[in-house]
């Protein structure tokens, strides 16, 4: 009978974990699924030969940063972008082996510069520095053309490689980091050890410097890398102007600063949490402007998708047609913030100064529609955007986001709720739903198989000897 019990027990727990983690399921595979979408065939449709692509200065060094078919990490191609821009020191081209609109983070649609086909003609000798970022499916089939493309430029030429990120991981797999010392983000080392044991990986610095190669670690770490290539290429005071327009204030000049070797911790249950269970993702318009920082806009969409996935980013324009950006750079809206307006849970509106011209217009919106101009204040873009999630959501996940973007402090100042407690108590009340339902089932199932009362049996009389008849 004890085993018996036992037995229940452990049944009755068992479809109490079941329940929760079923959904959770579910929901981290539609979460994580979201963070690159493809464009909408239905969205306004991109003039794509129209976007005048950036003179040649024959004097300059040029830098080429990848896009893979199936889009790219935000953060990691668009900070180093910037960096490199804001020297005037460079030939900058973001390429693909297609030009057409290509979702980074979110579903931010950029327009490459270049294809591969294009950067070829117009350099035979090819880049002087090559910008590999995160790429989705870095080891499926759509990196073929990226690995094919890298392992030409190294046989032809001499360029400076540089990963930001996992980006390390399609060098790895085109067998160009063997033998050769390298870092990546610090929540796939592990699984980069396994798969490309010949790389000496190693972690506790921003960027690995070997030559021609430099890898970079988590994210933001894209920006000191790019610093590097400056400092290499054209010079230290001139790396030190770049980090001081973009407002980065861990420039460590001449070396790759030291950082905290980041490992799992508890506190970071946040992010399973907000995959598994965030069924109320909001819709968050983000309003695209003509001038608007690359930077800003990396740090309006990276932060609040991948491994945080707290919002459904929605790039929208006034107008529905294309923007430039600061320095350039083509990006194609997903629809006009008319149209979107009502389907909007909230509207970010990234950049200071293109911002500030945006709040002087008359923006055409519901009341319930209040913008949030997320660059109000000055300093660098993602101090904006983690204030903003501690503010609007907790301070636990502010905290979990500065982790995976490898911030330069560990605990940035934010003020807000502690933690999710809301969210905690979803899978607990789903496990609680599946045992009561259990619980349920046995007590009902106990009764239909109990043996009949007393009180129902048939009853028996006596014959005058005192028999039972």
């Amino acid at each position: 009978m004890r085993w018996r019990t036992v037995g229940r027990v452990a049944a009755t727990v068992l479809v109490g974990l079941v329940l929760p983690v079923a959904v959770g399921a579910v929901g981290i595979a539609g979460a994580t699924g979201a963070i690159y979408r493809p464009r909408d065939p239905s969205a306004p449709p991109v003039p794509v030969q129209a976007a005048a692509v950036p003179a040649h200065d024959a004097g300059k060094p040029t830098a080429a940063i990848v896009v893979g078919p199936e889009g790219a990490n935000a953060a990691d191609v668009l900070a180093p972008y910037e960096v490199l821009a804001a020297t005037g020191a460079f030939n900058l081209y973001t390429v693909a082996p297609e030009r057409r609109p290509l979702p980074l983070t979110g579903g931010l649609d950029l327009v490459p510069d270049l294809s591969f086909g294009q950067l070829d003609q117009r350099l035979p000798e090819g880049p002087d520095v090559i910008v590999v970022p995160q790429l989705p499916h870095a080891t499926g089939p759509s990196a073929a053309p990226i690995i094919d493309w890298l392992r030409r430029q190294r046989a032809q030429g001499d360029p400076l490689l540089m990963s930001v990120c996992t980006g390390a991981e399609v060098l790895a797999e085109a067998g160009l980091l063997d033998g050769r010392p390298a870092t990546s983000n610090w929540l796939r080392l592990i699984g980069l050890r396994r798969n490309y044991p010949a790389v000496r990986w190693t972690d506790g610095v921003r960027y690995v410097d070997d030559g021609d190669l430099i890898t970079t670690a988590a994210v933001l770490s894209g920006v000191d890398g790019a610093l590097r290539v400056v400092e290499r290429l054209v010079g230290q005071a001139t790396a030190a102007r770049a980090a001081q327009a973009v407002h980065w204030q861990a420039y460590h000049p001449g070396g790759a600063a030291p950082i905290q070797r980041s490992r799992p911790a508890p506190a970071d249950v946040v992010a399973l949490l907000s995959a598994a269970y965030r069924w109320d993702r909001p819709t968050m318009g983000v309003l695209l402007t003509d001038g608007v920082g690359e930077i800003e806009l990396a740090a309006s969409f990276r932060p609040y998708t991948e491994l945080s996935y707290l919002a459904r980013p929605l790039a929208v324009t006034a107008n529905g047609r294309p923007v430039r950006s600061r320095h350039g750079l083509v990006f194609a809206p997903r629809a006009d913030l008319a149209g979107a307006a009502p389907s909007l849970d909230r509207l970010v509106v990234p950049g200071a100064d293109a911002a500030r011209r945006t709040a002087a217009k008359e923006l055409s919106l519901p009341e319930r529609l209040t913008p949030v101009y997320l660059h109000r204040q000055p300093g660098f873009a993602f101090d904006a955007a983690l204030a903003d999630i501690a503010r609007t959501e907790d301070v636990a996940t502010a905290r979990w986001v500065a982790k995976t973007l490898q911030y330069p402090t560990t605990d940035p100042p934010q003020s807000g709720p502690a933690w999710p407690w809301t969210l905690t108590l979803r899978p607990i009340l789903l496990a609680a739903a599946a045992i009561a339902a259990a619980l349920g089932m046995q007590r009902l199932r106990r009764r239909r198989s109990a043996p009949a009362r007393v009180s129902d049996r048939p009853s028996r009389t006596l014959d005058p000897s005192g028999k039972a008849r």
